[in-house]
Parts: C-alpha cells; sequence; structure tokens
C-alpha cells in the first residue's frame, strides 16, 4: 500500500476527530487528500506529533471528542521514541497512533530507517500500547474500526511502500494560522 492510499484510509474514518500529522511528505499528502480544519501538520516538528496528540488526548478526555488520532512516520518516530513510551505510561484511552511504516527517511532521499531491522509495533507492545497490523487499505479500515470503538491507546503499525506522492504540492501554511485553525475547530468540539 502506498502512503496516499492508507491517509485517504485515514481521512474516511476521522471527519469529526482531530487528525495530528507528522512533519513533511505525510503532512503535504494528507492536505492534498483533504485540507480539514481537524488536521493539525506539523510543518518542521519532527519527532513531535505523538507527543502533540498525546497531549490532545488527554486535554479531550471526557469531552465530546471521542479520539485524537496520530500519524506518524517510523523515520519521525524514531526521532523521538520517548514519545510513544510517555503514551504508554500515560494510557490515555481515547488515543490512536497510526504508524506508516516506509523503513525510510522518505524526505531525504530514502536513506533506510533502523526500521528496517527492528519491528516498531513489538517496541510499541512492550511499552504497553494496544498494536494492531495493517498492510493494505482493508486492514487499515478493520483496525481504525476497532481504534476508534475500543478503548486505547491503540498503535496501528502500517506497512507502507517507500516513495512519496508524485506531484504533492508544498503546503505553504502559515503555521500561526494553521495552528488557530486547528484550535477553534477543536475548541468549537469540546465547548
Amino acid at each position: 500500500m502506498k502512503r496516499i492510499e492508507a491517509l485517504r484510509t485515514i481521512v474516511d474514518a476521522t471527519r469529526d476527530l482531530p487528525v495530528v500529522a507528522t512533519c513533511a511528505a505525510t503532512s503535504r499528502e494528507l492536505a492534498s487528500v483533504e485540507d480539514r480544519d481537524n488536521n493539525l501538520y506539523l510543518l518542521d516538528a519532527m519527532g513531535l506529533a505523538i507527543s502533540v496528540g498525546t497531549g490532545i488526548a488527554q486535554a479531550t478526555a471526557g469531552t465530546s471528542v471521542s479520539r485524537t488520532v496520530v500519524v506518524e512516520g517510523d523515520g519521525s518516530l524514531l526521532m523521538n521514541p520517548g514519545a510513544a513510551l510517555t503514551a504508554g505510561y500515560l494510557e490515555p484511552e481515547n488515543l490512536v497512533i497510526v504508524l506508516l511504516d516506509n523503513g525510510v527517511y522518505a524526505s531525504t532521499a530514502s536513506i533506510p530507517t533502523h526500521a528496517e531491522k527492528l519491528d516498531l509495533g513489538r517496541i510499541a507492545e512492550s511499552v504497553d500500547l494496544k498494536v494492531l497490523r495493517a498492510s493494505n487499505t482493508t486492514e487499515l479500515k478493520e483496525a481504525l474500526q476497532t481504534s476508534l470503538d475500543q478503548p486505547g491507546p491503540w498503535f496501528i503499525h502500517t506497512r507502507t511502500e517507500p516513495g512519496n506522492e508524485p506531484g504533492t504540492k508544498l503546503l505553504l501554511i502559515d503555521p500561526v494560522v494553521h495552528g488557530d485553525r486547528f484550535r477553534r475547530w477543536l475548541t468549537d468540539r469540546i465547548s
């Protein structure tokens, strides 16, 4: 499965949920599928998607926002594995982490990541995240349904092919304007 196919599946399942997306190509591709107010693109913030998503999940616990979904890459997770450790420690039941694991740093010449040899799903299990696995859109759709229906925290280890979607435009959104757009969307949901 290509990353863009995984992102389309995630978009279909998260219309009314906050979605925190890792930086670079993943954010650009997510915006190209559908740029929505509930998407928070972490531009130039590699390694922080799980941290931000965990904070949002904690802040929205007990509100009408049923889940917070994080879209993370293997390279970004490996830059800050402590974020997954913290998510496992804090155990936010409303957190869903979707790891798009293509085994490379896709935005920097497809240099292999440690995920080439390490099973990041097993690492997530070791810190008490509930792990589901997906290698195609059908499995991802089923994993998302489970994680959106049952308490977490969830970690969906999703295998994708290396490579970026050709022709995807740069995401030139002003981070301050974008952050405010997301804040307003989220505040309207929990008020």
